[in-house]
């Protein structure tokens, strides 16, 4: 058989892959950031899937030198899930997720960043139980974090909701679970509750796309801030 048809024969149904995957990967929900952090953080990219527009990339790290995968997920849980499944079969074992997120609480501004301590699914009948993520890779997380703060990037603890469809900032709806979250997003407690049961060791680090007073975040402070998150991730995964 030829090794072409080998490694179509050994792909999960979704990914494609066209070039290793690493052992560590960071996660974003955007192709378009996938492409942007691959270019930030990889010294010579290689596409490594393009199947059903989840652009993927790998290559080694350009501050450690390490095989890192850069992956994109696609919108909502369900897709989260289903790609972090496929890379769990693919060889990946450690992830970050770089996601973004509307605040709950006043403190959090545009483009600030949120270290996931505990997530949440809120759904119709209310919340699910607390979700955590890997306690290790999040302490390093949160380490890389702080020295890379000289540079203009700080993050603080958060607990998170995570839900099928986003509400505005001050829309009646996110009254449900405002008392009991810091910001909400729609994929974090997902990705969280499924590492769980591949055994994989996941964190999260969430932009602030919109402040709970209504305030968004331009593209240009998200890329930069993306920036920051991608390189203290890469840092925390190499430990």
């Amino acid at each position: 058989m030829a090794p072409d048809s080998v490694r179509r024969a050994l792909s999960p149904a979704r990914l494609r892959p066209t070039a290793p995957i690493a052992a560590d990967a960071l996660l974003v929900g955007d192709p378009g950031r996938a492409l942007l952090l691959a270019q930030e953080l990889l010294e010579t990219p290689k596409m490594s899937n393009h199947a059903r527009g989840l652009w993927g990339y790998s290559g080694k790290a350009v501050e450690s030198g390490r095989e890192l995968t850069i992956q994109a997920t696609g919108m909502g849980g369900p897709s989260a899930a289903i790609v972090l499944a496929d890379l769990a079969e693919l060889g990946v074992r450690r992830a970050v997720r770089i996601g973004t997120c509307v605040a709950i609480e006043p403190q959090p501004g545009p483009a600030d960043l949120l270290v996931v301590l505990e997530a949440h699914a809120w759904g119709g009948s209310g919340a699910g139980e607390a979700v955590l993520p890997d306690p290790r890779l999040t302490a390093r997380l949160r380490e890389t974090l702080r020295a890379a703060g000289h540079s203009g990037v700080a993050a603080r603890p958060a607990i998170v909701a995570s839900l099928d469809v986003l509400h505005q900032s001050g829309s009646g709806e996110s009254s449900r679970y405002a008392e009991r979250v810091d910001a909400a997003d729609m994929q974090t407690a997902t990705l969280l509750a499924r590492s769980e049961a591949l055994g994989l060791a996941v964190a999260a680090v969430l932009i602030v796309a919109e402040s709970a007073n209504g305030e968004q975040a331009d593209d240009e402070r998200i890329e930069a801030a993306a920036k920051g998150a991608g390189v203290a991730a890469a840092a925390a995964l190499s430990g």
